[in-house]
């Protein structure tokens, strides 16, 4: 196919090369998965975000590391599925949605159930849109057409699928229990919900009277509203204070209940008075207690946080003033006597905020210690799940070991229903995908389930499951990856192996790719009450989007917290920007070449056979490491290339046959630059989607877009060791001559004689066959190569592998400052000398590091004692010894 004619303006501007593209990738089909027999599957199933606002930094690191893994596994051959898709997340979305009626004065209960769903289903449209929108600005190949949303058909059918199966084994129940309260939202929250804060309380003392009259018991709390409920005071069996008390009364203080003493081995006997208050309905291991000695189970608190009728006078006050009220009315009968500030750890609400109510419920659960034991074992087998980095796997085994059931019911309307109908008559429970067929007798169950029931089978109920003859869950699952943070651990990641593992017998994907937190330049939490949060999209606005994409993709090493910087990703512009220029250089030098002229058999410059060798070098690092998603060094090794081998060094020495006469030597450079480019710019492809397309568009190439084009691979005839040796030697004269003139303020623009002089015959030859490498960027007035020449009394001289540099500048130095340099130059290159002579007499080192490893260390330890014996001659001779 042969090149476009040059399309690129002079100057990079990612506004104008993103504006379109992403549509036309879209047009092309080219993110769209082919079921293709031929190749092999590979599927990554977006994390999906939650209907309730627009994507934020996070996001768009977490989906980033996607796209370049789906990006580099279509170019290496795979039938690739990233299959998009949205939460429903009730508690939040419902907020949303309530206080936007709350803002127009209405409430939930205005509408009625039916009304209000369809007022959130329309919320969910319009933020749907909102999502997508921001995931074409960050250029994410996503296969739409197989779009999903944790409500739509197919997944509430898989939902009750699951609901129902595990019902009828015996692993959901309904039963009483002490569940995390949000009196806000007025619903149940499972453990990972609750943030607890350390907050300023207190210990309020008390003294129980014994109901006999002789004496009284003394106990603390933190919440003394919740006294009113107690139902028994406990202490240790073997606790000798209180040994002769168990089996007696105490009189409740304003209730006038008496109560027991019990003896429980729960109790601390060390902490405080070593007798606690037991409140069952309150409290979760009261409730525990008061299963073991059949207490009664007082509940003295509506589900909005205010005190019911069993709070006798204090019926209808909030919590909290009703606690104020009952330390003032405790403290005048004489049976408070003593509060003592407290540093406490509270729990509140993820979501609302409100802090969280331990409370007496009846609620859904799921029996989690079966589903546990399996995904535990799975960790011991060949085909477990593989975190990165491995540490997150103790991480979540921890989780797992320690696993207590999972209270699945919320008390609100924006969900999936829950499967259960109570006969209105006999009260029979009946669980079932349907509703009875006498359906006047019965009522549905008013709650939904929490959002993370259904989250739990994303990487299967996307694909058709239960279906299990589905052409997607047979082709596309089980995933390859999942790419997530580690805040989601627990919430998610645990809840998809248990059920994946339960429901498909398999684990639902191979590696987890865990990533931290974006956090500000200084290391803080991103929040609205920080206002240090940063739009994704309006740094695409300024930058691009590919300069985003470039900074977290390579800002951090796998499990780390990132640290957002606008100098950083101005930097990467800049990287793009450098990128874009040297592009457009090579690409006008490229005289029209075609895709079907390009033709590396021609004689090569020791250049040309040193960029291909780095390439392929390039190619097989960048590669490797992207398997091992470390994108940190990836971005690092590109980077390097790019910005050092390519534009700084190979582009400067290309422009020599370039502007020459030699017309094979052109036709050869221009081939080298189009194929080097081509294969830059697909290594680079999944890191910068867009500047890659719009740059390989106006390369010869074959094919429609770069997102389809092949994974560039070594080429083993490209690699010559020699070659790289010989403009290392190059590379290290130029830089040196550039340094020793800097330091005397001779620009390079003035002509200086230069002599170098070459250890042997082999590096004199190197010299001589490069002499129009030296020429041109050395500037010398006469160049002298030789193994033996006589160095002037006033020279500056500098040391590299294998030569001598020796620049005579009469007049311009100080040979004081010249013996001071050198001795500087002499100790730094002692000291490797050390290093390295220390690591290869460390008997550890020689006998675990490869062979290679230990070859390379020696020819190091020659290099530096070599340049130190010839900065230690030069030394001498400029003293005069």
């Amino acid at each position: 196919m042969e090149t476009k004619e040059l399309t690129m303006p002079t100057k990079y501007d990612p506004q104008a090369i993103e504006q379109g593209r992403y549509d036309w990738w879209l047009k092309g089909k080219f993110f769209e998965a082919k079921d293709d027999e031929k190749k092999e599957p590979y599927t990554i199933v977006i994390p999906p975000p939650n209907v309730t606002g627009r994507l934020h930094l996070g996001h768009a690191w977490d989906t980033t590391l996607q796209d370049i893994l789906t990006r580099m596994k279509r170019m290496q051959g795979y039938d690739v599925l990233w299959l998009p898709g949205m939460d429903h997340a009730g508690i939040a979305t419902q907020a949303k949605v309530e206080e936007k009626l709350r803002n127009e004065g209405k409430s939930r209960y205005d509408l009625g159930r039916e009304k209000f769903v369809e007022e959130t289903w329309k919320w969910k449209e319009e933020y749907a849109s909102h999502i997508r929108q921001q995931w074409s600005k960050l250029g994410l190949g996503l296969d739409y057409s197989r779009e999903r949303f944790t409500l739509d058909e197919g997944l509430s059918k898989a939902v009750r699928e699951v609901f129902v199966s595990l019902y009828n084994k015996g692993l959901i129940y309904r039963g009483e229990y002490i569940i995390n309260w949000d009196p806000s939202t007025k619903t149940a929250l499972s453990d990972i919900e609750v943030i607890h804060k350390d907050v300023q309380g207190a210990f309020y003392h008390m003294r129980y009277p014994l109901a006999d009259g002789s004496g009284h018991i003394e106990i603390a709390t933190t919440r003394p509203e919740t006294m009113l409920g107690d139902t028994a005071v406990a202490v240790h069996p073997e606790d000798e204070r209180y040994k002769h008390l168990i089996g007696k009364t105490v009189k409740l203080p304003i209730v006038g209940r008496e109560i027991p003493i019990v003896a429980d081995d729960y109790v601390d006997m060390e902490f405080g008075s070593g007798a606690v208050k037991i409140t069952p309905a309150h409290d979760p291991n009261d409730f525990e207690i008061g299963n073991r000695h059949n207490l009664e189970r007082v509940l003295v608190m509506n589900e909005d946080g205010t005190m019911n009728a069993k709070a006798d006078k204090y019926q209808g006050m909030d919590r909290f003033e009703c606690r104020k009220q009952i330390v003032k009315d405790l403290q005048e009968q004489g049976v408070l006597f003593k509060i003592e500030e407290h540093m406490h750890s509270v729990g509140h609400s993820e979501r609302s905020g409100a802090v969280v109510e331990p409370y007496l419920s009846t609620q859904w659960f799921v029996k989690m210690q079966p589903l546990a034991d399996e995904a535990i074992a799975l960790q011991e087998k060949e085909n477990k799940v593989n975190f990165v980095p491995n540490r997150f796997e103790n991480t979540y085994l921890r989780w797992m070991e320690n696993i207590r059931d999972w209270c699945i019911s919320r008390q609100l309307w924006w969900g999936h229903r829950i499967p259960a109908w109570y006969h209105k008559e006999t009260g029979e429970v009946f669980v079932a995908h349907e509703a009875p067929e006498d359906i006047e007798n019965w009522e549905q169950d008013k709650d939904v389930l929490d959002t993370w029931f259904s989250s739990a089978l994303w990487p299967f109920s996307t694909m058709g499951w239960p279906d299990t003859e589905s052409a997607d869950y047979k082709r596309y699952y089980p995933t390859a990856a999942l790419v997530t943070g580690y805040d989601i651990i627990f919430f998610w990641v645990s809840r998809m192996i248990f059920q994946g593992l339960k429901f498909t017998d398999e684990r639902p994907f191979k590696d987890v790719l865990i990533h931290g937190l974006v956090r500000d330049a200084e290391g803080r939490k991103m929040s609205k009450s920080l206002g240090n949060g940063v739009d994704p999209m309006d740094v695409i606005d300024k930058y691009g989007a590919d300069s985003l994409r470039y900074f977290l993709s390579t800002g951090s090493s796998p499990g780390q917290d990132l640290r957002f910087s606008m100098e950083k990703v101005e930097a990467t512009w800049n990287f793009a920007n450098k990128i874009w220029n040297a592009s457009r250089f090579a690409l006008m030098n490229m005289n029209g070449l075609t895709y079907d002229e390009i033709d590396l058999s021609g004689e090569k410059s020791v250049a040309d056979k040193w960029i291909l060798t780095r390439l392929n070098e390039t190619i097989e690092t960048v590669t490797r490491l992207s398997d091992r998603y470390e994108f940190g060094e990836v971005g690092r090794i590109l980077y390097n290339f790019i910005w050092d081998d390519f534009c700084d060094w190979y582009i400067e020495m290309a422009k020599l046959p370039l502007y020459g006469e030699d017309e094979a030597a052109k036709k050869t450079t221009r081939s080298i630059l189009a194929y080097v480019l081509d294969n830059t710019m697909r290594l680079l492809h999944p890191f910068m989607p867009f500047i890659t397309e719009e740059i390989w568009q106006n390369l010869p190439h074959s094919g429609e877009s770069i997102t389809t084009a092949s994974w560039p691979e070594v080429n083993p005839e490209f690699t010559d060791e020699k070659a790289a040796d010989e403009m290392k030697l190059l590379v290290e004269i130029i830089r040196s001559v550039r340094n020793s003139r800097a330091e005397v303020n001779t620009p390079m623009s003035k002509k200086i004689k230069m002599i170098l002089k070459a250890k042997d015959e082999a590096i004199l030859s190197t010299l001589e066959s490069n002499r129009g490498y030296i020429e041109r960027f050395c500037n010398p007035e006469e160049l002298i190569l030789a193994t033996d020449v006589e160095t002037p009394e006033k020279a500056m001289t500098a040391v590299v592998t294998g030569a001598e540099i020796i620049l005579p500048l009469e007049g311009l130095i100080n040979i004081e400052e010249e013996i001071t340099r050198l001795e500087k130059e002499w100790d730094k290159l002692n000291k490797e000398v050390e290093r390295v002579q220390k690591k290869l007499s460390n008997e550890g080192f020689v006998k675990k590091a490869p062979e290679k490893v230990i070859e390379e260390e020696k020819a190091k330890e020659l290099d530096y004692s070599e340049k130190r014996a010839a900065v230690e001659a030069r030394i001498r001779e400029l003293k005069g010894e």
